[in-house]
């Protein structure tokens, strides 16, 4: 008798337990948990991410390059000496640095010597040049002050008399076709990026209506019985942020990964031709700091709008079905 009462005291202590494990039991979600559609999203999700990204850092990167190239053609100019039958060369770059020396706005001027105008020519006619049997100009860098630049009309009035063959280069048509393409390249930046976030808002409210399709019986339940709106709105939300989020994050660090290796492979190959004529156009491809941040932002971006594209396409399928219930009754 007395071990059938322990057992069926045994028996009763262990039914409210199981009795409080049934009621804590985890509610089941009312967005489908992470399905094949799911992880489908993620994917669309990254790659939109990743291209708006690239695309980001290419604009960022054209229009600095473009920035620096203003800045150094803004600051200097340059004299062309073309050679002539009984021209002393040397003497006429002396005397073109010494006039254009002595008018304000003028810092410095100075004069390309022959190893590096044969350097400047080699990676087109090979190395061992002898200048002096090539009907080669020469250069004379002037180094202007930006804040007051010299009147460079009166710099050509002063040179010409004295050598015809003398022509000054203030770069002016070369800064305006570059601001000119940088304008051009923002412009073009901006709409692909546009592009690129209306596409993932259609592609967020084709996967909002295909999760509410497969649970439309589920929400119109919950609907009917009392739940309020931004109650289901707010469930959609949080999966599809938490989607979005991750899609985002992956295609951004992708993007961040490859500016680091073609900055990495510009550093290691500055020696080479190929390298040099793409840091010439491109710089080393680093974005910088203010890149980077970017990139970030684009990928909260992208997560908030997930988000807030889902929130608004639940809310207004219940809104519809609210507009179709008196007439189904």
């Amino acid at each position: 008798m007395t071990e059938l009462s322990a057992e069926q005291l045994h028996e009763d202590a262990a039914e409210p337990a199981t009795t409080t494990q049934r009621v804590h039991r985890r509610m089941a979600p009312i967005v489908p948990a992470q399905n094949i559609a799911g992880r489908a999203l993620v994917l669309v999700i990254a790659i939109m991410t990743f291209l708006s990204c690239l695309t980001f850092g290419a604009v960022t990167l054209v229009r600095d390059t473009a920035s620096v190239w203003e800045n150094q053609i803004s600051r200097e100019a340059t004299i062309q000496i073309k050679p002539v039958d009984g021209l002393d060369m040397e003497a006429a770059l002396a005397q073109a640095s010494q006039i254009v020396g002595e008018f304000p706005g003028v810092k410095e001027t100075r004069i390309i010597d022959r190893d590096a105008t044969a350097r400047l020519l080699e990676p087109w006619l090979g190395s061992g040049l002898n200048i002096d049997e090539l009907p080669v100009p020469r250069l004379i860098i002037v180094t202007i002050d930006e804040t007051s630049p010299p009147d460079f009309s009166a710099i050509r009035a002063a040179l010409t008399p004295k050598l015809p063959s003398a022509s000054l280069d203030d770069h002016r048509t070369w800064v305006d076709r570059l601001v000119a393409m940088a304008r051009t390249t923002v412009t073009i930046g901006i709409a692909v990026l546009v592009l690129m976030l209306s596409a993932t808002v259609l592609t967020v409210v084709f996967a909002t209506r295909g999760a509410m399709a497969g649970n439309g019986h589920i929400i119109e339940v919950l609907h009917f019985v009392g739940a309020e709106a931004r109650f289901i709105a707010r469930e959609f939300r949080w999966h599809f942020l938490v989607t979005g989020m991750k899609g985002a994050a992956t295609g951004g660090a992708a993007a961040i990964l490859v500016f680091i290796v073609f900055s990495w492979w510009s550093s290691r190959n500055m020696a080479t031709p190929q390298a040099d004529q793409a840091t010439a156009l491109f710089g080393n491809f680093a974005i910088g700091s203010a890149g980077y941040l970017g990139v970030g932002l684009m990928v909260l971006v992208i997560g908030g709008l997930t988000a807030a594209t889902s929130h608004a396409t639940v809310v207004a399928y219940l809104s519809d079905i609210d507009v179709r219930q008196p007439d189904a009754g």
